[in-house]
């Protein structure tokens, strides 16, 4: 079979994962496809596959430019000709790499942004790149029923027109019922196709405890459980401290987040990936990309915005398939916390309008112009400058992103790259004519290959090592190089990218709808409200809330979750608990029974049905009335 093939020739396994195959068999029979699979499920194999298992290229769609950059990287090393267009490129980068995607034949992926989708550019080149698969990664993003919409998803649809016939594989790990609906019929699909694998995870146990002492339960937990493990924090200050506070406590620990320069981040992911560092305090930053399979544990100290985000966060443990702990802990204060932070999440209309007008001055971009412009962003000197406060700035930007009058692209970390301006036979005589700048130039051509075709990318502080000068002058020397146009050098961006997707409106012109405003600020209180029921819950099974949430019907109990445990002291079987405990909800939800008639009017051993009803009493399921009798608990005696 030409699939197993390319999975062992390129990968070294012998057989696929649960639903890969079927998923690829699908998309290769020119089916749309909507694959759900949980984090690390293996998404990127069931289209890389099928691509490389036909003529032509894949065109693959993420908002995850680090994801991009990852997967491009592998494809790489396994000798597979695969390129990306991002932010922070040039046009000129961006030209040559269409280009290659274009006339090379041996380019099988190209990976690109979905705000790259609207250009004229790249519509005016899709017909001639000979895609035989369109691959949406991060599909949940088209919904604006899930959890982390982008406008620029909507854009994916459109260009099925230039390209008719080319099948679309959507990929999510997280997806509820409405969302599944949704994607399927934003992206257009001829006829409905979905393939989900349970989102159970039989290996990983849900945990959350509630304390008055989170940081000594913390450490306890941190030294109690072994092996490898992430901690998410919400700020970057808490993960500099926590890590610090395990260090103190004889544990190898580091700290992770977007602040980050990309090669302190680099080294963090190596040290903890070669079991250098045991466990890792991070922002929701760490985890995109980082196969990790034996990573033992994973804590959360504060509560995640939305149960997907806590569902691929903490599916980040056991993907071994071995058994692993996902731990909540929660303290009084984090349920006001996080309702408070809707409010943060969706500042004022006036605010959101506010931030616009700043950022035009910010960027010095007349009223009326600077559509496609893009800069570099820094939050904390812009909030500075305007008098905003970070966090009030920081979503207000988002909102504006969301209603596509810019585009955030956050933590961009690309490196420098040159790529030579003229052919061999004008940098030849250039060389003769000046004999100081032949030394470098021979440099260069020695350490590079592929300067002549592409943007290659250079390390200048390796360059003054290898060549015993100052970085200084090394950049001063590829500036001058570049000054007479023998080569397009751009230096690298670290920070956040900022797009204005429009001409600059004046501040009375800004129209924000106030209906999408409330319904979004809606759904994410829904959501909210959904992660405190999961927090605070004690007599609902972890793993049935999260099936359930993702819309299993009856999934069964997982036996070993903090309430199961608890439920499991009283000796009595599951099946014996659910029947029991039915009827006793029968008996008493219209009416208030006395112990002894509860017992008298069941057909179960006392005993048993009085652990029972102990058991509902101390999870919040039945009260006691001011006579002695006891009744069900309904939304009408809350």
């Amino acid at each position: 079979m030409i699939f197993k093939e390319i999975l062992q020739k390129y990968w070294g396994y012998s057989r696929f994962r649960e639903l890969q195959e079927e998923i690829i068999r699908s998309v290769y029979q020119g089916k749309d496809t909507l694959g759900l699979l949980p984090t690390g499920g293996g998404k990127s194999i069931t289209f890389q596959v099928p691509a490389l298992a036909k003529p032509g290229i894949c065109l693959v769609i993420s908002p995850l430019i680090a994801l991009m950059k990852d997967q491009v990287e592998n494809l790489r090393k396994r000798g597979i000709k695969a390129s990306l267009i991002v932010s922070g490129m040039s046009f000129r980068e961006i030209m040559i790499t269409l280009d290659n995607a274009t006339y090379d034949k041996e380019m099988k992926f190209l990976y690109v942004s979905p705000e790259r989708l609207e250009t004229s550019v790249f519509r005016e080149r899709l017909q001639l790149l000979r895609v035989n698969l369109i691959a949406v990664d991060e599909a949940h993003c088209i919904s604006q029923w899930g959890y982390d919409f982008r406008p620029s998803y909507l854009n994916i649809a459109e260009i099925r027109e230039f390209l008719p016939g080319v099948p679309i594989l959507a990929l999510t790990a997280t997806a509820t019922p409405e969302v599944v609906d949704d994607i399927q019929e934003k992206l257009k699909f001829k006829e409905k196709n979905v393939f989900q694998k349970s989102f159970e995870r039989k290996n990983l146990t849900y945990i959350v405890k509630q304390t008055d002492t989170k940081i000594n339960d913390f450490l306890t937990y941190c030294k109690e459980l072994k092996g490898t493990g992430v901690v998410y924090v919400r700020n970057r200050r808490k993960t500099v401290e926590l890590a610090t506070l395990l260090k103190k406590n004889g544990i190898l620990a580091d700290f992770y987040h977007a602040g980050l320069s990309l090669d302190e981040r680099n080294k963090k992911q190596e040290a903890w990936k070669a079991d250098k560092t045991r466990i890792i305090v991070s922002t929701n930053a760490f985890g995109m990309g980082i196969d990790k399979p034996d990573v033992r544990f994973v804590i959360h100290m504060d509560l995640p915005d939305s149960l997907e985000a806590y569902f691929q966060e903490a599916g980040r443990a056991g993907r071994d398939e071995k058994e692993a702990v996902a731990l909540l802990l929660v303290d009084a204060s984090d349920r006001l916390q996080l309702i408070q932070q809707l409010d943060i999440f969706f500042p004022p209309i006036d605010v959101v309008k506010k931030v616009y007008h700043a950022l035009g001055n910010y960027a010095q971009i007349p009223i009326g112009s600077g559509k496609g412009k893009d800069f570099l962003f820094n939050l904390v000197e812009f909030s500075k400058t305007y008098h905003f406060n970070v966090l009030v700035a920081y979503y207000a930007l988002k909102l504006l992103d969301l209603d596509e009058y810019i585009s955030v692209s956050e933590d961009i970390d690309n490196p420098s790259r040159i790529s030579f301006s003229v052919d061999r036979e004008e940098l030849y005589n250039y060389q003769l004519q000046h004999p100081d700048d032949d030394p470098f130039i021979k440099f260069l051509l020695r350490t590079y290959s592929g300067l002549f075709t592409s943007y290659v990318r250079i390390d200048e502080k390796d360059i003054s090592s290898k060549i015993n000068i100052p970085v200084e002058k090394v950049v001063e020397w590829l500036k001058k190089l570049q000054k007479y146009e023998l080569i397009d050098y751009i230096e690298q961006k670290h920070g956040t990218v900022i797009t204005f997707l429009t001409n600059r409106f004046d501040y009375k012109d800004i129209e924000l709808s106030k209906d999408v405003y409330d319904f979004r600020k809606k759904r994410m209180q829904y959501r909210i409200e959904q992660v405190i029921n999961y927090a605070y819950s004690n007599h609902k099974c972890r793993s049935q809330l999260l099936l359930m949430y993702f819309g299993d019907k009856n999934p069964y109990r997982c036996g070993k979750c903090d309430v199961c445990k608890k439920r499991n002291e009283i000796n009595v079987s599951t099946y014996e608990f659910d029947m029991i405990s039915q009827e006793i909800k029968k008996l008493i939800s219209h009416q208030s029974l006395t112990m002894d008639e509860i017992l008298a009017s069941l057909q179960y051993p006392k005993e048993k049905v009085a652990n029972v009803i102990q058991w509902l009493i101390e999870h919040g399921k039945i009260i006691q009335t001011k006579s002695l009798k006891y009744h069900w608990v309904t939304k009408a005696n809350i």
